[in-house]
């Protein structure tokens, strides 16, 4: 007679069963294709309490746990003020999904809130950094974010509808600030509707709302409502009744960049002409 699962090991199944094609695989691909993943590192695997950022602890835990390559992994909880339900909605899903999370403290939303200036700039930059510094001072030389396809689809848009430029958004990159440090997204190949997909079958509820400009809402989406990642979101929808493959574009021309046939481009901050090749 077999044993009953406990509900972490249910939500594990379901990932590498129901949603391997959407979840598991391309979480594998993009470790192996960006090299995301190195013998030795020691990861933060940075949890702000969504449901991106959750499946990104069980997809790495999971592979830390089957992995021939060994690695450690610290599951990073950075508290910028939460509001008491917030948090404790954050420590009961860790406890849910059998995540060991270590929580330290910040008073990035009292500081981001005082400002009259770009709160939301100044509260991102902030929790980079300080996520950043926490991961150094634990021994880890890399921190993995939660960011899915999804995004890096919707910032190359949103950068030339809105920001009149042609830029993506890196599977990894090197810390400027944080000497030896690396970010890494290894959810790059998953697209959000999947996530959400895997949340609903295992009927999870994470915190949408964590910033104070926002708490309060019940219907955004991790403080989108009206904004212009809300607008692309919407735009990418409607044109994929039309073309089911649209995301699958836009993603492949990120890695197919024909930089002879633009008339200007950026490389390392400064700005450059195809005049100078010409």
């Amino acid at each position: 007679m077999s044993r009953e699962l406990e509900p972490y090991q249910l939500i594990e199944r379901s990932i590498v069963k129901k949603f391997r094609r959407e979840l598991w695989t391309p979480f594998i691909q993009a470790v192996k294709r960006y090299e995301l993943v190195q013998e030795g590192d020691k990861i933060a695997v940075c949890i702000s309490g969504g449901k991106d950022s959750m499946l990104m602890a069980k997809l790495m835990q999971m592979l830390n746990r089957f992995s021939e390559v060994p690695f450690e992994v610290v599951y990073l909880v950075m508290d910028p003020g939460y509001n008491e339900l917030n948090r404790k909605k954050i420590e009961s899903n860790a406890a849910l999904l059998h995540i060991p999370i270590t929580i330290f403290e910040t008073n990035i939303f009292e500081v981001a809130n005082a400002t009259d200036q770009s709160p939301c700039y100044l509260c991102a930059r902030m929790r980079r950094g300080n996520l950043y510094a926490k991961a150094k001072e634990l021994g880890c030389n890399k921190i993995a974010l939660g960011h899915h396809k999804s995004d890096v689809i919707e910032t190359t848009v949103m950068a030339m509808f809105y920001g009149s430029q042609l830029q993506g958004m890196m599977p990894k990159l090197h810390s400027t600030n944080f000497e030896g440090m690396e970010l890494i997204r290894p959810m790059y190949c998953i697209l959000e509707e999947n996530v959400i997909a895997w949340k609903n079958y295992n009927d999870l509820e994470f915190i949408q709302c964590a910033c104070r400009f926002t708490e309060n809402c019940t219907t955004c989406d991790n403080g989108g409502g009206g904004s212009k990642r809300q607008e692309i979101k919407q735009l990418i929808k409607r044109l994929k009744r039309d073309n089911p493959e649209i995301e699958t574009s836009i993603f492949n021309s990120l890695h197919q960049v024909c930089i002879d046939t633009f008339p200007g481009y950026k490389s390392k901050g400064e700005d450059h002409s195809f005049l100078e090749r010409y």
